[in-house]
């Protein structure tokens, strides 16, 4: 279960970086997004490794 989680992380991470990267390469820079990519990639990274040493404490 821990590592299914640790998987979506991951996979959230990795959009949440895409994201990130289309939002700094925009045409317009006064468009503005509504979401902070950035954070949700370090909230991501941050669970995944509290996930991760998780399972690898069980």
């Amino acid at each position: 279960m821990l590592w299914s989680a640790g998987g979506g992380l991951a996979a959230i991470a990795v959009v949440a970086g895409l994201g990130e990267r289309r939002r700094r390469r925009r045409h317009d820079p006064d468009s503005v997004g509504w979401v902070d990519w950035l954070t949700v990639q370090m909230l991501a990274l941050i669970g995944l490794a509290v996930t991760i040493g998780l399972a690898f404490k069980t």
